[in-house]
């Protein structure tokens, strides 16, 4: 036992020398500027607990804020609020899961002396690490698909506000324009040089939430409001995935982690973001859905029923700011591994990497013209690409992780003080993985695809005005 609770410690003390070691590169390479206060590290240099809490608040809720009205309208208002808090707390524990594989993961290889100086750590190299090419290769493709897809949300999403304050233009032509702004993300770097995006991010989001809610209660109820939900099984599963991928946005945590100086202390920065993250999401979604009710069933989108005012322009105009820098969140990780796919990574030329970026932009604005879908399109990934990429596949990640006794006694990180077992830890990843497998991929599958080939069928693939109300001169009398 001693020598057991010596080669841990070695472990632990190894990780925290490297981190410590690479906070003090950082401090070393700023000692130059005139002030600790400089732009430079103000702006561009991201790295504390502080950090990573922006990071994680500002990139989980974004344009679904303005979806989860609708989903209301689709489960009824009890049922929306119950499940934003489970399933806010159970992506919590997920992300908790990750946390520790990529500590497991790191403490390993800095046992090895393996440096990361220039490698960003991303999560399909800590399945690989962990357990193996297999792992890797599902870890990789759920990863990569699903951030694929919640970069191509953001772009349509983009084009549906924009519509609401210019509808000289359709929604696939701002569609093609906010693609071409998207596409300058290619010059971030890293989740470090994130800081004051991701503090800008969340104070946009956190005035449009509220404008939402105050907007909606000052409205009133509309004439004839009905608040019927849920009527259908198909509605009621459509908009639970809608949130289950609301407190799915943990995708990127191991790059969040890697920014960080410290990744040790990141644990509870997730719960802690989701904390304040319900602050914006139910007040909002209530207000809204108490003030228009059943109609927000045809308008997915909040704005649509909210009358035009200069509050709503500015809450749209921040959105859309907001919406830009959560394609950079998403669309990062992907860059990290097309540059290692080619061969770039280690390159320290941001031109250099911009260059070789640009192809991944390509896919993501074909497929926001092709399915511009506000709103199904998120219940549709939600079913199919979150449920297994942060809750079903951490959750068994773990459990084949710490399968053997050996590996639950040097385990960098032991469980939890709220599950001092391993029993328990075991028992929660098991309802995790049976819950979203059934509840969320299952159900929630078959109602999201229903209701998305259900708007193909209706508006088309490659749709000019997705749920756009028709022009004057369209209307024959």
């Amino acid at each position: 036992m001693p020598g057991e609770k010596q080669a841990e410690g070695a472990i632990v003390e190894s990780f925290n020398e490297s981190t410590e070691n690479e906070e003090k590169e950082v401090e070393l390479e700023e000692k130059g500027d005139h002030s600790i206060f400089s732009v430079k590290s103000l702006l561009w240099h991201g790295g504390s607990v502080y950090d990573a809490w922006f990071s994680c608040a500002s990139n989980q809720v974004a344009q679904v804020l303005l979806t989860l009205p609708y989903s209301f309208s689709q489960m009824g208002m009890l049922s929306g609020i119950i499940l934003q808090i489970f399933y806010g707390v159970l992506g919590s524990w997920t992300a908790y899961l990750i946390s520790v594989l990529y500590i497991e993961y790191r403490s390993r290889k800095e046992k090895e002396n393996f440096s990361f100086k220039n490698h960003v750590i991303q999560w399909f190299e800590v399945l690989d690490g962990l357990l193996g090419p297999y792992w890797k290769a599902i870890g990789l493709a759920f990863n990569c698909t699903f951030l694929l897809f919640g970069s191509v949300i953001q772009l349509i999403a983009c084009a549906s506000n924009i519509y609401y304050i210019n509808d000289k233009l359709d929604k696939r032509t701002w569609t093609y324009i906010f693609g071409a702004c998207c596409a300058t993300t290619v010059f971030i770097p890293s989740f470090h040089n994130y800081r004051i995006w991701s503090f800008l991010g969340l104070a946009m989001t956190t005035y449009t939430a509220w404008y939402l809610t105050i907007a909606s209660l000052v409205h009133g109820q509309t004439e004839g409001v009905t608040h019927q939900g849920p009527t259908k099984l198909v509605l009621y599963f459509t908009g639970a995935t809608n949130i289950l991928y609301t407190f799915g946005g943990h995708a990127v945590t191991v790059e969040i982690m890697h920014a960080m100086w410290k990744p040790q202390k990141f644990k509870s920065i997730y719960l802690l973001a989701t904390l304040y993250v319900f602050t914006l999401t139910i007040p909002s979604a209530t207000s809204v859905y108490w003030a228009f009710g059943d109609q927000l069933l045809d308008h997915s989108n909040a704005f649509s029923l909210l009358p035009h005012s200069a509050w709503r322009d500015a809450a749209v105009i921040l959105m859309l700011i907001h919406q830009f820098i959560t394609f950079g969140f998403a669309c990062t990780p992907l860059y990290f591994v097309w540059e290692k796919v080619v061969g770039m990574h280690d390159t320290k030329s941001i031109c250099l990497r911009a260059v070789c970026r640009l192809p991944v932009v390509i896919p993501i604005w074909f497929l926001a013209i092709i399915f511009p879908f506000f709103g199904p399109i998120n219940s549709a990934v939600g079913s199919l690409l979150v449920s297994f990429t942060v809750y079903i596949i951490p959750a068994l990640a773990h459990m084949f992780t710490y399968k053997s006794a050996s590996a639950r006694k040097n385990a960098a990180e032991k469980p939890p003080f709220f599950l001092p077992s391993w029993t328990a830890v075991y028992a929660l990843n098991t309802f995790t993985i049976i819950w979203v497998l059934v509840i969320g991929f299952g159900l929630g599958g078959w109602a999201s695809m229903a209701n998305f080939i259900k708007q193909v069928d209706t508006f088309g693939l490659f749709a000019k005005c997705y749920q756009c109300p028709p022009s004057p001169s369209s209307v024959h009398y």
